[in-house]
């Protein structure tokens, strides 16, 4: 008995070649619609389905291939004596390959589509035999993408027929795929469907911390994910690691051009998440140069200045031990001058938006330092969590607007410790809590992070900071329960606090620093990093 193959394809790339191979092969092709008038138009001999089926396209084409005569060639196991009678009873040939690519939904609502437009996209017939096929690769070979054609045009070549092994992975990638496409109807339905709730719900970013809408976080929720690469290892060389991104989301290394280095590792990603996330913050302070260095995934040194090469240099003062073997985040273009003194000191990673001829000339003598070009991060409205067989999910953490802070001491703030506030309460927010951030002429000088006593923060920030605590500003993540650890810093010098307050003992704290001359701000919104 001839063999057949159904095409019908959305994507027609590699269709002309792969189909006229079939058919040299002896397969007798079935199609429908725009697939058949394309091989019709290129000479390449088709048998309409509606010859098959004996019943005209319907519905604008909606209906042409769900019908016994299709659906029963391709769900019939061959194998199985009773199916291949009912076969021959009802004159149903078997169909041994399916070729089927989805209408293009995804590309359509990316795209700006209409409701209706993106309705028309949603492919029922070619998920259903993509689906059939794949059930019965016992009998049948799905092919789900162009990017099969060859393989299958080989094996053919070679065996005359396709192998178990390989019609049960491409099995596995036909139900992948329609997996995928049903996931982004859901997703765009849900969307449509959330557009009568109210204005907090569509913009998670505007809901209030209090708020429980239900619209907001979904009783289902479906992410889909792409490995970009596979790591060398993870967290440690005994772990094996890879990265991925959520498909149809901006992600950490979209868009970013590597002009050298090693492959990323892990922890450097981590990293360079954080780096990017509070160079992201800083340039929210206004048009000044910033630059911020991670070592992991604490900021140990984050400044603006008048220029890339003055934030640079303030952030690297702050801590410059740590620094070694950091990540470097800066938010304008990196010249020659300052790659030289980039370059005298190991890091890891350094990426920015632009970098001069001069600026790659010189790194290139540091052919494993990793050197990346990227503009603004964008902030996804959501944030995750993975615990043991699960996620947390929350809304991405934002700094408040400034129009909500109160001054709560006799002692108030001059323009430079005002700016130096907000720079420190930008950098807090990123750093592992309990978190105590010193500022001092917009540049950090001391970060106390990752303790479980806010007093011991408190001391490690004024240690690392010295003599530069004096007149500087502090920001503490959260709430100060006693008043010792603001006693630690006003005994270190610093000139001024900017804290979320909320504390049974709120009061003993402003009293604390009334007495001995410190300004304070409360923000009224902690931002806790665990």
């Amino acid at each position: 008995m001839k063999r057949r193959a159904l095409i019908s394809v959305s994507d027609k790339r590699g269709l002309l070649e792969f189909a006229r191979r079939l058919s040299g092969m002896g397969f007798e092709i079935l199609s429908t619609g725009g697939t058949a008038k394309t091989l019709q138009e290129a000479d390449v001999p088709v048998t309409l389905v509606a010859e098959v089926t004996g019943e005209p396209e319907i519905l604008d084409g909606r209906v042409k291939t769900l019908h016994p005569k299709i659906h029963g060639g391709i769900l019939a196991d061959l194998q199985n004596p009773d199916h291949v009678l009912q076969l021959v009873d009802h004159d149903i040939a078997p169909i041994d390959l399916v070729c089927v690519n989805l209408y293009p939904f995804e590309a359509s609502v990316a795209g700006g589509a209409s409701e209706a437009e993106a309705i028309e996209k949603i492919d029922v017939g070619g998920p259903a035999m993509m689906r059939a096929a794949a059930k019965n690769f016992g009998s049948v070979t799905v092919v789900p993408a162009p990017d099969f054609y060859d393989e299958i045009i080989a094996e053919l070549e070679i065996e005359n027929q396709i192998t178990d092994e390989t019609r049960r992975r491409l099995a596995l990638a036909a139900f992948r795929r329609t997996a995928e496409y049903d996931a982004a109807i859901s997703d765009w339905l849900g969307g449509i469907v959330g557009e009568g709730a109210s204005s907090a719900a569509k913009d998670l970013g505007t809901v209030p911390a209090a708020t429980n809408d239900a619209e907001a976080f979904p009783e289902h929720r479906t992410v889909r994910y792409e490995r970009v690469s596979e790591l060398r290892y993870g967290e440690n060389p005994h772990q094996r690691a890879a990265y991925y991104a959520e498909e149809g989301a901006e992600h950490l290394l979209g868009g970013v051009e590597t002009l050298q280095g090693k492959e990323i590792s892990f922890n450097n990603l981590y990293d360079l998440d954080a780096a990017r996330t509070i160079l992201a913050d800083l340039t929210d302070l206004g048009a000044r140069a910033a630059a911020v260095i991670v070592k992991h995934a604490n900021p140990c040194g984050a400044a603006v200045g008048g220029s890339v090469a003055e934030a640079y240099r303030k952030a690297l003062a702050s801590d410059p031990t740590s620094a070694f073997g950091g990540i470097v985040a800066l938010s304008g273009e990196v010249d020659g001058d300052l790659a030289g003194e980039i370059s005298k000191v190991f890091t890891e990673i350094l990426v920015a938006p632009a970098f001069t001829g001069e600026a790659k000339e010189i790194f290139s003598s540091k052919p494993s330092m990793r050197v990346l070009v990227a503009g603004p991060l964008a902030r996804p409205t959501l944030s995750a969590k993975h615990v043991t067989g699960g996620v947390l999910l929350q809304q991405t953490d934002t700094v408040e607007d400034e129009a909500e802070y109160n001054l709560v001491t006799q002692n108030h703030l001059s323009t430079e410790q005002h700016d130096d506030a907000l720079l420190a309460w930008r950098v807090a927010k990123s750093v592992k809590s309990n978190a105590i951030v010193l500022v001092k002429d917009g540049a950090t000088v001391g970060v106390g992070a990752g303790q479980m006593s806010r007093v011991d923060s408190a001391g490690i920030a004024v240690e690392k900071a010295g003599e530069r605590a004096r007149g500087a500003v502090a920001a503490s993540d959260a709430f100060f329960p006693f008043a010792d650890g603001l006693d630690a810093l006003a005994e270190a010098g610093v000139a001024a606090v900017i804290q979320p307050g909320g504390s049974k003992r709120d009061e003993e704290v402003i009293e604390a620093a009334d007495r001995r001359g410190v300004a304070m701000v409360f923000t009224g919104r902690r931002h806790f990093l665990h």
